[in-house]
Parts: structure tokens; C-alpha cells; sequence
């Protein structure tokens, strides 16, 4: 092989171990599970993606990370609730366990929200 031919392959493996190193950044880290997509009242929406004690959102206000047992707001956490000083969500509520509640203390401002399907 000609040295040019080297060159070509060792570009082609720089690229398929960039690609392979973005996939993996792009993928869910360990032990969390798939995200769980929401609607809410007032056209909110977010995905929850749970992971151990703590549950990331990805809503249409912006990103969260919540935590169980987590105590910056009033009152004691609840079984399926997680929170953070700006907000808390609860989970599992409704007959079939597929709603949710999001609380906004600041604003102050709560909406229910339903699991999609």
C-alpha cells in the first residue's frame, strides 16, 4: 500500500471513532430510563427521564434536574415527588398513575399534566 492509502484510512478511522464517541454522548446515561413524554395545562410540555433519585425535565421552560427528598420548599417530600429550589413535580397521581403535577412556588403557579401514550 502507498502511503496516501494510509492516510485515507487512518482520516476514516478518525471518523468512525468521532461518530461512535457522539452517539454515545447523545444516548441516556446509565441507569436512567426512557423519557416519559408530558402535556400540561397552560400548553406545558416536558419530558421526564428518571434516573436513581432524580428525575431530569426537559420542558418548554427550559431545562430541570429534580431530586428526591430534596427540601427547599415547604412541607415534607412526598413518595413520587422530586424538587429543586425552583420547582417540584410530582408523579404517579390519577387512577391509572399516568398524571403528573408541576409546582412553580415562585410564580406561584401549578399545572397538571398527563402522560402521552
Amino acid at each position: 500500500m502507498c502511503a496516501s492509502s494510509y492516510s485515507f484510512y487512518s482520516k476514516l478511522v478518525v471518523i468512525a471513532t468521532a461518530i461512535a464517541l457522539l452517539s454515545a454522548c447523545a444516548s441516556a446515561p446509565s441507569g436512567a430510563s426512557p423519557a416519559q413524554r408530558y402535556r400540561c395545562e397552560l400548553g406545558i410540555e416536558f419530558s421526564a427521564s428518571f434516573s436513581g433519585e432524580s428525575v431530569s425535565l426537559d420542558t418548554t421552560r427550559g431545562y430541570e434536574m429534580l431530586f428526591k427528598d430534596a427540601k427547599p420548599l415547604p412541607g415534607p417530600p412526598r413518595p413520587n415527588e422530586y424538587r429543586n429550589p425552583r420547582m417540584s413535580a410530582e408523579f404517579q397521581l390519577g387512577k391509572d398513575g399516568n398524571e403528573a403535577l408541576l409546582r412553580y412556588p415562585l410564580l406561584p403557579l401549578a399545572v397538571r399534566c398527563v402522560k402521552d401514550r
